[in-house]
Formats: C-alpha cells, structure tokens, sequence
C-alpha cells in the first residue's frame, strides 16, 4: 500500500464515520424526542429491555450512545441495574444494524438491473434525494429525512473508498501473512478490542474489516476473533463515560464489559471445542461484506440468548466486583446530586430527570409546613424547630441546583412540549422554595411562642387550628396535581385558596376586635399577625402552582388568566368546590 492508498483508507474511514453519525443523528430526530423517553418508561421486563434496547440503537446507530444513557438512567435513580442490563444486551445485538446497512456495497454494477443496486449508483441517488429534501424544504421533518439520506450516502461513499484502497493488498504476501497471524484466537481479540478502543466505535470497527474483506483474504477463522474483540472494546467509551458516576452507575457502566466479556468467552469456548472435535470446513472461507455483517448478528444474538437467564447473577457479580459506598447522611439530597449531566444532550431525559427532583422537593415543602405547622398547635421543641430548618437549607440547595440544570436545558432547541415544561418547573421550583421559607417564619413564631411564654385567647388558637388544617389540605393537594399532572385536582386549589384568604382576612378582623376589648396584648398581635400573613403567603404560592399547571397545559403562560378568569366566570365548578371548603372550613364570627 503506497501513501495515495493510506490517505485513501483515512479518507474512507473519515467519511465512514462523519456519515454514520449524521445518519444516526437524523435518524433520531425524525424517530421524535420521545425515544429517550420510551427507552426509560417501557424496559419493565428483560424481554422489552432487550428488544428496546435493539430498536433504540438500530435508529441512533450506537449501542455506546445508548449504553451511555442507561449509565445515566441508573446513575439518576430513574433504573434498577437489572433493566439495565437487559437494554445493553438489546444495545449490543442493535449495533449490528450497521453492517448490513455496509454490505449493500456487496451489490455489484455488472449489468442490468441490478447495475441500479449498485453503490455507486445508491449513493449518487440518496445523495441526490437527500440534498433536495435538505435544501429546498423548510419542514423539519423532510430536512431530517434527507440528513438521513446524505449520511447514507456519505457512508457507502466511505465505504467505498475504503474498499479501493485496500483491493490491492490481495497481492500483497506481507499483509496474507500478517492475516494470518490473527488465525490465533487471543491475537484476533486483542487485535479487535485495540482497534475498537482507538476508533471509539464498534460499527465503525466493523465496518473496516467489512472493507478489508474485499481483498479476499478475510476467512472466517479470521474474521471471528477480530469481531468479539470488537464486541469487548465497544466496552470502553461506556466505561469511560462513567467517571464520576454513583456506585450504581459504575456497575451498569462495567455490566457492558461483563456481558460482552462473558459472552464472547462462553462463546468461544463452545465454538472453539466444536471446532477441535469436528473441524469446521468453513473456517478458510473467504468472507464478503454480507458474511461478515451476517457473523456479527448471529455472534451478538449468541451471547444474548447466553446470558439472558442469567441477568441476576451478573448484577450479583457486578455488586461483588464494585462495592457500596457510605450512605449520605442526608438521603434528601440524593435526588439533586443525581442529576445527570449526561442527559443535557438528550433534553427529554433531563426534563423528565428534573421532574423527579422537583417531586422530591415538593414533598420536602409538603413535610416542612406540616412540621411547622405542628410546632405551633401542637407542641413546640428545639428539635422540631432544627429539623424544619435543616429541611428548609436542603429545599434551597434544590432550587439552586435544579435551577441552573433546566437553565442549560432551556439554552437548547427545544419542542414546544419539552419548552412548557422547563418554564412549568421553573415556576414551580420558586414557589416550592417560598413555601418552605414560610415554614421556617412559622417555626420561629412557634419558638418565639415558646421562649417568651405567649399564650393566646382560645378563639384565637381555635382560629390557627381551623385554618392550619385548611394549610395542610392546599399543599397536600397541589403537592399531589404536580406529581400526577392531575389538571382536574389542580383546578380545586383556587376555591380553597379563595377560603384560605377570607379566613385570613377575618382572622385579622377578629384579632383587631380582641386587642379593642383588651383580651390580647400588643405582643401578641405582633406575632399573631406575622403567622397570618405567612398563611396567606403559603396559599398564595399554592395556587401560582396550579395555575402554572393548568395555564401550561392550553401552551400560553400568561399572568395567571386562568386565575382571573376562574374567579370572574366561576367555571370548573368553582362554586361546588367553594362550598364545599366553605363548609369543612368555616368562617369564624366573634
């Protein structure tokens, strides 16, 4: 091979490589931004995880891509390591999509029809297609198709130049010779897993053996070992994308290496005592691109249906190989630092990671007023009151971290879908963090309370119980529609936040009237007074929640029109609901 033939094979190899990626790239925006979504929500049971795992990466033609994104998947808590474990297993088999896309290259240009088959010509015509749709359209969806088609075409193209200029080295002794050395099983692997490791890209790996076939001298002795090496060195991005990672991510990081690393050593101590004993003819065969592509499957599919059934015990091997960490003395924090960073690439998973996060953070708020709550008409203690604190520092270190994550969301193109939802949390996450503000106001009046010996009248006290529970009800219930996207529950808040701020106002009005007749002191009306400004407060924010959601959900975030136009109209059976809290909440008279 002359330097012309070496920069022909780099140009190939370059070309290869830049069309794959941007067939893949294409192929998974015209799939939709859901993929991500559907790979996570529907792998319950290793039959689904296996055959979503093989669709996923047959459309972003990289079983490392998606590996990745199941690393992220454990590492966030969204995935138990055993559905992971079946989606690399689906991965691994899928990556094998790319090679018989290649040997389309097989088909010759002799003659007749089938000269339309040809690479040649079903590169220059997806060329053509494709710069058409890329061009002279302005949908998406047809600029994406052509994408699509110009990665073809760039890739056969690649593929081609690959294939010329190694055709002369079927004459060349010294690379038979060289061939021939990887006839020995161990120097076949090692080569494929070294390659693979430089490359970064088992299909690409494939893919320039597929070319180097064309000189003839790739048999099937040959050819086998080179492809499970390649097999455990598509291993090695995954393991690197998993630096940093929990415990659990490292392990579905490593799990990819085991079963490749398994598989191919179960499979070959099979096959190679098969061999000894029965001395397969087919072992000298010269290989086409088609045969090769064809081995690759049947190889990969092999260790699949080896060890499928056995996908508790690699978990086991797994858990024995990693050991576990500390535990956090802070367990709440573990939704925020499983934010996954790798999913900013992939918009709809860290949306859906956040998602999480806010839930958690919500409950945090939820558990924080109740607490608060209960340290002013039950019993107060310093414990409780450093617990409502310790609980009001961790919701804002959510709202800082979850922030600036759906902000390097947000800077990217996003769907309408995936925008309204960014905007929805984001609201949603400050009003969480105002909630649990106003509990730790309210653990300080209860301390307050306690250290300086007030008491209240009991019209007063029967007044905080009353609307304490009215509290609890708000934020149990918008805690609940956010969680559920439960529309129709999130349309209750607004009446009984209307019952909340009556009850508020009265309550003001009959304090005033107390401090007239004497029964309370200036003191006390400082205190009383805060409180019921924090009530107001907390149902305030309750309903911006609601009103987010159900604004979000018509598309338009406006300044809270559903809120005037619920109020005006009284529609959603505002009045039914009204009533309804009007009665388990009464307003209170002097």
């Amino acid at each position: 091979m002359d330097f012309v033939d070496a920069l022909t094979l780099l140009g190939g190899v370059a070309l290869f490589l830049f069309g794959m990626t941007l067939m893949g790239d294409a192929l998974k925006l015209v799939a939709g931004n859901k993929l991500e979504l559907i790979l996570y929500r529907l792998s319950g049971t290793p039959i689904k995880g296996i055959l979503l795992g093989t669709g996923v990466t047959a459309v972003i033609q990289s079983s490392s891509a998606t590996s990745v994104m199941v690393v992220g998947f454990v590492n966030s808590g969204m995935m138990k390591i055993n559905q992971a474990i079946s989606i690399i297993m689906g991965a691994i088999i899928g990556t094998s999509v790319t090679g018989w896309i290649i040997s389309l290259s097989d088909i010759s240009g002799g003659g007749g029809i089938l000269s339309l088959f040809s690479t040649e010509v079903l590169s220059a015509i997806t060329a053509i297609i494709g710069i058409y749709l890329r061009m002279f359209n302005k949908e998406r969806n047809k600029q994406h198709i052509g994408d699509i088609l110009l990665g073809f075409s760039i890739l056969m193209f690649g593929m081609k130049s690959m294939s010329s200029s190694v055709s002369d080295l079927r004459n060349s002794e010294v690379f038979i010779n060289l061939l021939t050395k990887f006839t020995n099983p161990f120097l076949g692997i090692l080569i494929g897993l070294i390659f693979t490791t430089i490359i970064q890209s088992a299909s690409a790996a494939i893919g320039i053996l597929q070319a180097l076939s064309a000189t003839g001298a790739i048999t099937f002795e040959i050819a086998l070992p080179i492809i499970m090496g390649i097999a455990i060195g598509a291993a090695v991005p995954v393991l690197l994308s998993a630096f940093g990672a929990t415990v659990e991510g490292k392990r579905t990081a490593v799990s990819y290496l085991v079963v490749d690393f398994l598989g191919s050593l179960i499979f070959s101590i099979i096959f190679y005592s098969l061999n000894f004993f029965f001395h397969f003819s087919f072992m000298s065969t010269p290989l086409r691109s088609v045969n090769i592509a064809l081995i690759n499957t049947v190889f990969r599919v092999a260790i699949v249906l080896i060890l499928m059934p056995s996908i508790n015990i690699i978990e086991n091997l797994i858990s024995m190989l990693i050991k576990d960490e500390p535990v956090s003395s802070e367990a709440e924090l573990d939704e925020i630092n499983s934010l996954e960073e790798r999913f900013i690439s992939y918009p709809p998973l860290a949306v859906e990671n956040s998602k999480l996060a806010i839930r958690k953070m919500g409950e945090l708020a939820l558990k924080n007023i109740y607490d608060a709550l209960d340290l002013l008409v039950l019993s107060y203690s310093d414990d409780g009151y450093k617990e409502v604190e310790r609980i009001e520092n961790i919701i804002d270190k959510y709202e800082d971290k979850i922030g600036t994550y759906l902000t390097k969301v947000a800077v990217r193109e996003l769907p309408s879908d995936l925008n309204r939802s960014v905007t929805k949390f984001l609201h949603t996450l400050t009003d969480y963090e105002r909630i649990s503000d106003h509990a730790l106001n309210l653990a300080q009046s209860a301390k307050e309370i306690k250290d300086k010996n007030i008491t209240f009248t009991s019209d007063a006290i029967r007044e905080i119980r009353n609307i304490t529970g009215a509290l609890k009800r708000i934020l149990a219930m918008v805690v609940e529609a956010f969680n559920n996207n439960d529309i129709e529950l999130a349309y209750k808040i607004e009446p009984l936040e209307e019952i909340i701020d009556e009850l508020c106002i009265k309550m003001k009005a009959n304090h005033i009237a107390r401090l007239t007749s004497g029964n309370c002191t200036l003191l006390n009306g400082y205190i009383y007074n805060d409180m019921v400004g924090d009530f107001e407060r907390i149902s305030d924010h309750c309903s911006n929640i609601a009103a987010t959601m159900i604004e979000m959900e018509g598309g338009v975030l406006g300044i809270h029109t559903y809120t005037n136009d619920i109020k005006s109209r009284h529609t959603h059976n505002y009045e039914e609901n009204y009533r309804k809290f009007k009665n388990e909440f009464n307003l209170m008279t002097t």
